[in-house]
């Protein structure tokens, strides 16, 4: 019963969006408070479920959007996405450009959580699609797929890691087999799934679109690609100090300062308001007025992100996820298969990859007991891979390509969900490979 009341609310929550034109913030309120009594949640206490759920969300991702979406604005204004696109066209060409996306795309999502990958890549994007006018989807889906592949599947990300934990697996071999399978599974799922998207007409977001400026009046190029991608070398530093640092060094709390990601996108702000604005003679008045446009521009995103925080509470407070994944349990299948098909049903129900890969965790590591014969750094990838499956909805991941793409809901399931689904499934083939290997 619960599974049918999950599902129909999620048709619930599309109908509101697509043919009734509600919006999508007050959809997901909406949708979350049916949701909630329907599954019995004390109606008491419905409207703490989903302040929580809406705080939880964006206490994590507000300052990294507004940020780096500020970031992102002044890259955009100043020519330094224009010098960044300019010099990738003249290294790898219009031919080869998913592929030079796909490989930064990768190298930036190794140290990065997706959202904040997303968020400093996406004017990169925005850049040469206005510049070349290219297909936006196509362009910018091979690193997509690559900033999703390396936040499921491999460490130093949050949920790979705690998996490798959780299932006593081994770091240094989950990361290697981790590489092993992604690299295949982003061609496939990036630019060669990719082509058979041409036909979708996207108008990106107005935040990052500029003015084309003269060459001689563009940041230098070293200045364009550091101002831009401070937040990716600050990241990366950090996260290969921490496997060197322990919490007993002096530097850790230094590090551990400089490495969240909400301290990471202010430091690199204030760094880029000095090299790309003052620096280069703008006033501090423009470059506030550049910030205050951005903070416009993607408010609402801010609060769909909230609302969708929302109704993964009601989930995750309705015990339904846990309850159906439960119920599988009892199959004859393989322990890999079983475990990625738990985290896929509860990424399905609650919609964040993080959530689903832990909570399948739980479920999934006392079979490892009960049978040793498992790979546990198979199953931490298997896990991940099943946490990818079908983003839609209920995911902040949908939502944030979906606005910023400037995309139907009916676009964003055919392009971001069923890449995500490619993610997940070449994921597990390629856990089976491996499997037969070893």
């Amino acid at each position: 019963m619960s599974i049918i009341i999950v599902l129909a609310c999620i048709v619930l929550l599309v109908l509101f969006i697509t043919w009734f034109k509600v919006n999508a913030f007050l959809s997901f309120l909406i949708v979350s408070t049916i949701a909630a009594l329907l599954l019995g949640i004390d109606a008491s206490k419905v409207g703490v479920v989903l302040q929580k759920g809406v705080g939880d969300m964006l206490g994590s991702l507000v300052i990294v959007v507004i940020a780096g979406s500020m970031l992102g604005k002044l890259v955009a204004e100043t020519g330094a996405a224009q010098q960044i696109s300019t010099g990738l066209m003249r290294i790898f060409g219009e031919r080869y450009l998913q592929v030079a996306f796909m490989v930064t795309g990768f190298v930036i999502g190794v140290p990065l959580f997706y959202n904040v990958g997303f968020i400093l890549v996406f004017p990169l994007i925005a850049s040469v699609v206005y510049r070349f006018k290219l297909p936006a989807v196509y362009v910018g889906l091979p690193m997509v797929a690559s900033l999703s592949v390396t936040h499921g599947f491999l460490p130093p990300h949050p949920s790979p890691v705690a998996l490798v934990s959780q299932f006593n697996a081994n770091m240094g071999i989950t990361l290697l087999y981790g590489t092993i399978i992604a690299i295949p599974t982003v061609i496939i799922a990036g630019p060669l799934f990719a082509r058979t998207l041409k036909g979708i007409n996207a108008s990106l977001i107005q935040t990052f679109q500029s003015e084309p400026i003269a060459e001689d009046k563009l940041p230098s190029l070293f200045n364009s690609m550091f101002s831009a991608l401070l937040p990716v070398l600050l990241l990366g530093i950090t996260t290969i100090a921490g496997f060197y640092i322990t919490k007993e060094s002096i530097y850790y709390k230094p590090m551990a300062f400089i490495g969240d990601s909400s301290v990471v996108m202010l430091i690199s702000l204030v760094v880029a308001t000095f090299t790309l604005g003052l620096g280069r003679g703008l006033k501090m008045k423009a470059i506030m007025e550049f910030y205050t446009n951005a903070v416009k521009d993607v408010g609402m995103i801010v609060l769909i992100f909230g609302g969708a925080g929302a109704l993964k509470q009601v989930l995750l407070e309705s015990g339904v996820s846990t309850e159906i994944a439960a119920q599988i349990q009892s199959f004859n299948i393989h322990p890999l298969v079983l475990g990625w098909l738990i985290a896929g049903l509860i990424r399905i129900c609650v919609g964040s990859a993080t959530v689903a890969g832990l909570t399948a965790a739980g479920i999934v590591a006392p079979m490892l007991v009960a049978n040793p014969t498992v790979n546990p750094n198979l199953m931490a990838l298997s896990v991940g891979a099943g946490s990818l499956f079908f983003s839609h909805v209920n995911d902040t991941g949908f939502w944030l390509f979906k606005e910023y793409f400037n995309l139907t809901i009916k676009e964003t399931i055919r392009s971001w969900s069923m890449m995500e689904t490619i993610v997940s499934i070449c994921g597990l083939i390629g856990v089976m490979v491996l499997n037969a290997v070893l």
